[in-house]
């Protein structure tokens, strides 16, 4: 890693971090960076980027962790065998999936990521009206299994996509809802980084930056949060995400 890919590498983490915090879709500011700037293999890429974020979303833990445990522990509790089971299959999912193939997948993960980001108040607005439940709780460990097993995968927008699940069938507010997801999605991470790390499939100097440039970004977040204005950090974001997708899609099929 030379000094200017250090710096790089650092400012990007600083901001995915900063950006998980406020808006979410962090990880589509540094997986480029770490894939298309450091010239890493892709599945390497997202691997290491899991890892590397990993200290910024157990911050997020520490501040709702007692929302958690007051208001939404029975469903934590019900949801952490689905989530643990399904970070491992996304995660050997992936181990699985070669590197030409995940070539041709990573920009789909991507566009739908920055999708997600997009319709993002829609959800919002759907958790502020929901007043029932749509579906049972076994029916939404399914889901958590399929949320999860995608967050082991790649992991950019399933906290957008647990959110979406919670709606149908888990009582709480959406502070609540999101103390839940912090949660459930620090768990898929930590689980998934364990494989990866196993596997070798991480570099550690790169995931080194990440977790230091992680760090500073969660402090940053907290100055940043009272400056900015979430909607359009979500909305700038998703257009850096589409102008991503469109080429890494060059790259494939052009």
């Amino acid at each position: 890693m030379t000094p200017i890919q250090a710096v790089m590498l650092f400012a990007a983490s600083v901001v995915a971090s900063g950006i998980n915090s406020v808006a979410g879709g962090g990880s589509l500011i540094s997986y480029p960076v770490i894939s298309l700037g450091m010239q890493i293999p892709g599945r390497e890429a997202n691997a290491t980027n899991s890892v590397g974020l990993f200290p910024g979303s157990f911050a997020g833990v520490v501040g709702f962790g007692k929302e958690t445990r007051e208001k939404t522990g029975v469903y934590f509790t019900k949801l952490l065998i689905p989530t643990i089971l399904g970070s491992i299959a996304g995660a050997f999912l992936l181990l699985l999936t070669s590197e030409t193939v995940f070539k041709i997948v990573i920009p789909f993960l991507i566009l739908i990521a920055s999708t997600l980001l997009i319709f993002q108040p829609k959800v919002k607005a759907f958790l502020a009206k929901s007043d029932h439940h749509l579906v049972s709780l076994p029916v939404g460990m399914v889901l958590q299994f399929l949320v999860a097993t995608y967050g082991g995968y790649f992991g950019a927008g399933m906290g957008i996509m647990m959110l979406a699940c919670f709606a149908l069938y888990m009582d709480g507010t959406t502070h609540e809802l999101n103390a839940v997801k912090s949660s459930l999605g620090t768990i898929i991470n930590l689980t998934c980084s364990v494989v990866f790390v196993v596997k070798g499939l991480v570099h550690y100097d790169i995931a080194g930056v990440l977790i230091v440039g992680g760090i500073v970004g969660g402090f940053a977040a907290a100055r940043m949060s009272l400056k900015v204005d979430p909607d359009k950090l979500r909305l700038a974001i998703a257009i850096y995400g589409f102008i991503m997708t469109i080429y890494f899609f060059t790259k494939i099929f052009v």
